[in-house]
């Protein structure tokens, strides 16, 4: 007996194809976007070892984890904020500014000063976040200018000098030159802190409505996200994530510097942020991948100097990554437009 097909299935059958094509497609990059960070960094670090067989041997990947500690710190803040839409150019800066007064506040304050300077910068991202979501201010603009204005404080407040920790200093840089397995404390805070985020991401309601406001905020908003606390909370995340770089400055070197150390981490966070695999339009972040972002990050001094590279090349390092990561992974569609 013959059979016709009802011209819905008709209509659906052609479909079958292309659907399962674009399904293949998306398992390589999937799979790219969990094992890529860390398939970076150890391309990466084999090229360095190949070019400097001694350096793996001569502490190497203390001196890797050392410098990527605070950078780690800022890129998971910034991942925070780049997974639901928006950016924090300030954050580098907040973090400067924190060095700066913690060398001010241990000689008087002692243990105190960790948690003030915390609770201070902490609340300086949470002002960022009250202006992108009340204001509707754009994160770039906002944090563009708030940048500056962090900046001029710094400046202000060191007198255009390096600010020394005088007194009350030794809990501080024992993060720095204690450690496990060779790798300073600084380093392993950022770990621990990238696992509790990536956890809070995905298995809290807080986590949750981040992501949605990234991949979709008026959908989020339809299905009762509050979107303006949330975000008034990541930027904040931000700024205590950069108060916690504050302290990994402090321990490493001692001393903080409107030019000096922390002055020039801003575009090695984002850097590291998106290398980690979080999405520059949002709604994909993964912390532990940050990890590896950062790593990745640290070695590029050490890469461009073993090749031959001038160091004032770094920069170009950075921007030229950010540019070929952000081309490779950013999802397109059909009749999509890109700002």
């Amino acid at each position: 007996m013959n059979t016709v097909t009802p011209p819905k299935e008709r209509a659906a059958a052609p479909e079958t194809a292309p659907a399962s094509r674009r399904s293949l497609l998306k398992r390589p990059r999937q799979l790219w976007a969990v094992t890529g960070p860390l398939v970076i960094f150890v391309v990466m670090l084999a090229i360095v070892a190949g070019l400097t067989p001694t350096f793996l041997g001569s502490n190497g990947l203390t001196f890797i984890a050392a410098a990527a500690a605070p950078i780690l710190l800022l890129a998971l803040g910034q991942a925070l904020v780049l997974n639901i839409g928006s950016i924090d150019l300030s954050n580098a800066a907040i973090a400067v500014l924190g060095a700066i007064l913690l060398a001010f506040l241990l000689a008087p304050l002692a243990a105190a000063a960790p948690l003030l300077v915390l609770l201070i910068v902490t609340l300086f991202g949470a002002v960022n976040g009250l202006l992108v979501a009340y204001a509707q201010v754009p994160s770039f603009a906002l944090t563009l200018g708030t940048l500056g204005i962090f900046q001029a404080a710094a400046l202000v407040l060191s007198g255009s000098t390096t600010v020394y920790v005088s007194a009350n200093g030794e809990a501080i840089s024992a993060l720095y030159q204690s450690g496990i397995l060779g790798i300073p404390m600084t380093f392993w805070i950022g770990v621990v802190l990238a696992i509790v985020l990536w956890a809070g991401l995905r298995f809290t309601r807080l986590g949750l409505a981040m992501t949605a406001i990234g991949n979709n905020e008026s959908g989020a908003i339809f299905s009762a996200v509050r979107n303006r606390r949330v975000k008034v909370v990541v930027f904040a995340l931000s700024g205590f994530t950069a108060g916690l770089a504050s302290i990994a400055i402090i321990a490493q070197s001692g001393s903080a510097s409107a030019t000096g150390a922390g002055g020039d981490l801003l575009l090695p966070a984002i850097t590291a942020a998106i290398l980690g695999g979080t999405s520059i339009s949002g709604g994909v972040a993964n912390p532990i991948n940050v990890i590896f972002g950062a790593l990745t990050v640290a070695l590029v001094p050490i890469a461009t100097t073993a090749i031959g590279v001038d160091a004032q090349a770094q920069n170009l390092v950075y921007g030229l990554v950010i540019i070929v990561v952000v081309a490779l992974t950013m999802a397109r569609t059909r009749g999509a437009v890109v700002k």
